[in-house]
């Protein structure tokens, strides 16, 4: 009788067992995305400061998520807001070793006040996450 009764108290409590396992490994990977967006933010900085010599950094920005907006998938986002007396061409030319540039995934932009804005979207470690929902 009693290893009935353990047997069916196991049985009941096995959804809630696999569910908080679910919970905890969603939890595990929202924390690995976000670190490897600020890794990926730390990496860009680095890189940057190597090859511009007169660079200075404005601001910088990580975000892990669905930048996006379509579909269910995890991004890190990295963007550096700096100022150089480089031109954009050169500064592209320098990075190039490290990013392949395009349109949407890696991008530096001149904006109006002689600033550059820097901008990097990879896929996240865990790219189907509880965030990218």
């Amino acid at each position: 009788m009693k290893r009935s009764k353990r047997a069916g108290l196991a049985l009941l409590s096995l959804p809630f067992i696999l569910i908080g396992l679910f919970i905890l490994y969603e939890i595990f990977g929202m924390c690995v995305n976000r670190l490897a967006a600020n890794r990926q933010t730390d990496r860009m900085q680095n890189y940057l400061q190597r090859e511009i010599p007169d660079i200075i950094i404005l601001d910088v920005y990580t975000e892990t998520g669905n930048t996006s907006g379509t579909g269910n998938h995890v991004d890190c986002l990295s963007a550096v807001l700096f100022s150089t007396g480089m031109q954009e061409t050169e500064i592209i030319r320098r990075l190039s070793a490290y990013y392949t540039f395009d349109e949407t995934g890696c991008s530096i932009t001149a904006m109006e006040d002689g600033n550059y804005f820097f901008s990097l979207i990879t896929s996240a470690p865990f790219a189907d996450n509880i965030e990218g929902h």
